[in-house]
């Protein structure tokens, strides 16, 4: 995740992200830089719209957020008609139950 970071942290200040960068970022940071996840990464990044990507990522949880009131106001009245259901069962649980004791 560091390396994300780092390569975030470039992009937003204006750098170009290369491997030199990349790996000065982490060093200041105090990470030890693995050069085949730098050499991943930059080759990962290359022709990458970085404020595109970043603006579809911030976007996507903000949809799940709207969705999920609607789920859960749905939620409550599927449980009302499933524990009317148990409170039927039950009770014809308890009468079958009660004629086997006077049979």
């Amino acid at each position: 995740m560091e390396y994300i970071y780092a390569a975030l942290t470039i992009h937003k200040s204006g750098g170009k992200i290369d491997e030199e960068t990349l790996k000065k970022v982490l060093s200041a940071a105090g990470a030890k830089a693995d050069d085949a996840r730098v050499k991943a990464l930059v080759a990962a990044l290359d022709g990458v719209d970085i404020d595109d990507a970043v603006s579809k990522a911030a976007a996507a949880p903000a949809i799940a957020a709207a969705a999920a009131p609607a789920a859960a106001a749905a939620a409550p009245e599927e449980k009302k008609a499933d524990d009317a259901k148990a409170e039927e069962k039950s009770d014809e649980e308890a009468a079958a139950g009660l004629g086997a004791l006077f049979g």
